[in-house]
């Protein structure tokens, strides 16, 4: 007996180092590129909102470590390249990725960038949009190419809007900025009134002048306009402020002529996400992303994150490495997502939006995550939120 258990470890030790030497199967590579385009912008009204580094790529960097993680026992490895770029070097640098072969470009650029990179890329590539919020380029300026993972400003207005009307808030003073993109803000603020029975009593525009904002006495003469500004208004339940530029909104809580509440741009306002955010794993979330970055995440970067776990779920998924492969099964109805929001995130057929819930958020807490219970939908609760299928311009 003690022989044959004696010839058995024996071969078992010989079979190990033959065992060993098997040759492993060879790893998918899946790439992806984040590219952010910085502009020029005055600095932000809040110190708190001071630009970071890393911004973006922070969150990139954590979605390739939860792609890894899994992708380690599929056979498939991750990668991200990380590239800045100014409005003029934007496209070298998109030129510069595709003959890299990277096919899926996850995107942090204003609107007009991210139109004219999308034409760029044309059939060579998928776009994720994680930045640009313009309805147009879910709309009119669709392109089959590029998925939207950030926002757009018809969801986060909805998302706002429902739980207005769910307060009881129905009349609205709206203040919009002087800019194109403050004006397209308020066009969106002005269809979510129509679409959920919110009235707008009177519209202001706040003329942007220029000066020296950047300075302590620019905050202060900002600041001083304010009370004047908002006085002889007619009766509203709650000003809504439409600063998609940076330039006024956060100076209007507490210096209103009258007491009432603010939402839009400041006060109350609709995120993609926020640092605060505990519900449905959003503790850990957090915690991996600060040990990461060492600072709280912001919209950019959980976008990011977001952008390329939609690249490794459908990796994951579809066993496969092949772009082609992976594009079919992000834009298939069989596609969907865990985004820390309490219900899977999927592609919109008809503008390739990502739907998800949307965070009413202050400085420091979520206070309530849009649609509003009361607010069906014969599909999905979700497409209460932004441009619906039979409202949309977008034809690919």
């Amino acid at each position: 007996m003690f022989k044959g258990i004696i010839g058995l470890l024996a071969g078992v030790a010989l079979a190990g180092p033959v065992m060993a030497q098997q040759p492993q199967p060879e790893m998918q590579q899946i790439r992806a590129a984040v590219l952010r385009v910085d502009e020029e912008r005055l600095p932000p009204i809040s110190r708190l909102d001071l630009p970071v580094e890393d911004l973006g790529f922070a969150g990139a960097r954590l979605a390739i470590e939860d792609n890894d993680t899994t992708g380690r026992f599929m056979g498939q490895d991750f990668e991200a390249l990380e590239v800045t770029a100014t409005p003029d070097t934007a496209a070298a640098e998109l030129d510069r990725i595709l003959a890299e072969g990277i096919q899926f470009v996850v995107v942090l650029a204003d609107d007009a960038t991210t139109l004219a990179l999308a034409d760029q890329a044309g059939d060579r590539a998928m776009l994720l949009n994680a930045r640009a919020r313009a309805d147009s380029l879910r709309g009119v300026d669709c392109r089959f190419n590029t998925i939207h993972v950030a926002p757009s400003h018809a969801m986060l207005t909805d998302a706002l809007a429902q739980f207005l009307m769910w307060k009881n808030w129905p009349d609205w003073l709206l203040v919009h900025g002087s800019h194109p993109e403050d004006q397209a803000l308020a066009g969106a603020w002005r269809r979510s009134a129509a679409k959920f029975g919110a009235k707008i009593v009177e519209e202001r525009v706040f003329e942007d002048t220029g000066g020296a904002r950047s300075t302590d006495s620019g905050h202060v003469q900002v600041q001083a306009k304010m009370p004047v500004f908002t006085q002889r208004a007619p009766d509203y339940d709650v000003l809504i402020a439409a600063d998609e530029s940076d330039i006024f909104a956060p100076y209007l809580p507490y210096l209103t002529w009258d007491p009432r509440p603010v939402a839009g741009s400041a006060g109350l306002v609709p995120r993609s996400w926020h640092p605060a955010m505990e519900a449905w794993g959003g503790t850990q979330y957090q915690n991996r992303f600060e040990k990461l970055a060492n600072r709280p995440i912001r919209e950019e970067d959980y976008q990011a994150w977001l952008a390329l776990r939609i690249v490794g779920e459908a990796a994951t998924r579809t066993q496969s490495a092949d772009p082609a492969t992976l594009r079919e099964f992000i834009l298939s109805d069989q596609f969907d997502v865990a985004g820390f929001k309490g219900q899977k995130l999927t592609v919109r057929d008809w503008d390739h939006q990502v739907r998800q819930p949307i965070l009413l958020t202050t400085g420091v807490l979520t206070t309530s995550v849009s649609p509003q219970d009361q607010y069906l939908h014969q599909t999905s609760a979700l497409d209460t939120l932004g441009i619906d299928r039979p409202e949309t311009e977008c034809s690919f």
